[in-house]
């Protein structure tokens, strides 16, 4: 729909009327808000001129909408009292929705950055919401018929952005049989049997579901979406059932193929996830459309909601600059992932380093789950993590809209690689960011441990000049006591202790920890120089780790050593102060 500029304020009562949104196959639609609350709904009335038919399919869709309850279709909502009399001039009630702010999807796809298909994100949210709503529809036993770009809009929700499916105008509910034989919808949207005016059932809204997906991802229609509806319809039946695209190169020459064309935004998992989905929604026969016998589930939507349940973890390869996606398990460890990536880079899991954007390092025994991506719950966003503003976007300019669809399709091939580019740098800067704030950690985490080795030394210093000083008062009081007969033994007691005391010195363990630690800082300085040898300093640093863990076990057990000789000495020296005591009492005994 085009907007139309507003003449003239009009008003009904609390009801203002804002502007006229457009018009549509039946009428024109208006928005109006209420004075007081500033609720706003979209009033759409009928046109004088439609044929008695479509007058009936007016009335059918006022029926329809209102007795329809979801939060993808679009709602009903009551007419403003005196509105029917102020604007209708037939018989013909008006019709009053929601308003969606957002406009329509067509408006979304014609935005430049969507030329080569949206994001990943925003086609999962798309997939999500147009599938909860066809499935609503089909099991209210109402068949849509006219599912397009333009036929779904947007409103923003609580946690992001929700599409809305609107214009019944075409839908038809299912009678006893089940088939249909009228010819409605918009052509280039439209199942082959509605085009040959066959019976059809549901499996219309798949194709043209499919047809609308198969946009959303490329940012053009898959079949021949110039052609007029003859030759298109005489090409195009002659696709394989796995067929999903037909197209036209610039030498006018025609292909077909099973595959998602390039370039797009999905990651390889989704994508061949998806090419296998739009071989079920495209197959050109109504009977088998929607179906895989041979697949558990079996039937589309199931599939589809298979797919939507991923917990997808995308892992920039920063040796290769190439993202990798994986589909992980609710139980699924770190540790899993990182065989898989190994399976799949052949880099080994000790030379690997798992970090999130912040630099924190992923511990091997904890869940990858962590890392998933949920586009559900991205807050204020159109799914891909990115906050969206209808007017800070560009769409397509108008000459780009008047090429030929091939000469169209490479310019935009042309955007998105120098998009993709720009992408590309951006996450190798967040990569090498989160290298470098990760390396930091582990500095951090040595210069503790060194200092905590310094402040060990030099305590365990202390204590050895203590005990050093208390050996050599001992040799100068043994010196003053050789008369009393303890001679000998304290200098076996002194012995000992000389002999452990040499066992127990730690300046040659200290001397290789200083040297240790000077070279890590200089790899340190080196790291700053330039990306490559990140990885380098980290090998670096985790080699070092263990060596200043295993210096500060061989501080802390000297220590102990030194304890236990200062103890034991303290006890000789009070056993022989003892012995001297007795010795000295029997001797004076013996006197008496």
């Amino acid at each position: 729909m085009n907007r139309v500029p507003l003449q003239q304020q009009q008003s009904c009562g609390l009801w203002e009327l804002k502007e006229r949104l457009g018009t549509g196959g039946f009428g024109n639609v208006t928005r109006w808000q209420n004075k007081e609350t500033e609720e706003q709904i979209a009033i759409k009335q009928c046109r004088q001129e439609l044929s008695e038919r479509n007058k009936e399919r007016w009335c059918l869709e006022i029926q329809i909408i209102k007795r329809l309850d979801h939060v993808n279709v679009v709602a009903a909502r009551e007419v403003p009292e005196g509105m029917q009399k102020l604007m209708v001039t037939n018989d013909l009630p008006l019709l009053a929705m929601e308003y969606c702010q957002g406009g329509d999807l067509r408006k979304y796809l014609n935005l430049l950055e969507n030329c080569c298909g949206m994001r990943e994100g925003s086609v999962l949210i798309l997939l999500c919401d147009i599938s909860s709503a066809l499935t609503y529809l089909h099991k209210k036993r109402i068949i849509h018929r006219d599912l397009k770009p333009e036929n779904i809009v947007l409103q923003q929700g609580e946690k992001r952005l929700i599409h809305k499916i609107i214009d019944l105008g075409y839908a038809k509910q299912l009678d006893q049989s089940s088939l249909c034989t009228s010819f409605v919808g918009t052509l280039q949207y439209l199942a082959p049997e509605l085009i040959e005016r066959q019976m059809y059932t549901v499996t219309v809204d798949y194709w043209s579901f499919g047809t609308l997906v198969f946009e959303c991802i490329t940012g053009f229609r898959p079949f021949l979406p110039s052609w007029q509806p003859v030759p298109w319809h005489n090409k195009v039946m002659l696709k394989g059932d796995n067929d999903i695209v037909v197209y036209e190169n610039l030498t006018r020459e025609v292909h077909f193929s099973k595959h998602l064309p390039q370039p797009n935004n999905l990651n390889s998992l989704l994508s061949l996830k998806l090419e296998r989905w739009l071989q079920l929604m495209l197959k050109w026969s109504p009977q088998e459309r929607g179906k895989d016998p041979g697949a558990t589930p079996s039937d589309c939507f199931s599939q589809l909601e298979v797919i939507l349940q991923l917990k997808l973890v995308h892992v920039l390869n920063m040796m290769s600059a190439k993202i990798l996606s994986y589909s992980v398990s609710d139980d699924e460890t770190v540790a899993d992932l990182q065989l898989r990536i190994e399976k799949d880079t052949e880099i080994p899991v000790a030379d690997q380093e798992l970090l999130l954007e912040a630099g924190l390092a992923l511990e091997p025994q904890a869940l990858a789950m962590q890392c998933a991506i949920d586009y559900s719950v991205i807050l204020n966003t159109t799914g891909d993590g990115q906050t969206y503003h209808w007017s800070s976007c560009l769409s397509v300019p108008h000459a780009a809209t008047n090429l030929s669809l091939p000469l169209r399709r490479t310019c935009g091939q042309a955007w998105h690689t120098i998009r993709s580019l720009k992408e590309d740098w951006q996450r190798l800067q967040q990569g090498q960011k989160a290298a470098i704030m990760s390396l930091l950690r582990h500095n951090s985490s040595l210069s503790k441990q060194k200092n905590d080795m310094v402040s060990m030394y030099q305590r365990l210093m202390a204590k050895l000049d203590f005990f050093t000083t208390s050996l050599h008062i001992d040799m100068d009081k043994y010196q003053e006591q050789t008369s009393t007969g303890i001679g000998t033994m304290l200098q076996k007691l002194t012995l000992s202790l000389y002999y452990q005391r040499c066992s127990g010195d730690s300046q040659e363990v200290v001397r290789l920890v200083v040297q240790a630690v000077h070279f890590y800082e200089r790899k340190l300085r080196d790291f700053y120089t330039h990306l490559s040898k990140t990885a380098l300093c980290r090998q670096r640093v985790m080699e070092l780790l263990p060596k200043v863990e295993g210096v500060v076990q061989k501080m802390a057990e000297s220590e102990q050593v030194l304890i236990r000789l200062q103890e034991k000495r303290q006890r000789e020296l009070w056993n022989l102060l003892k012995v001297a005591c007795v010795r000295k009492h029997e001797r004076l005994a013996h006197n008496c």
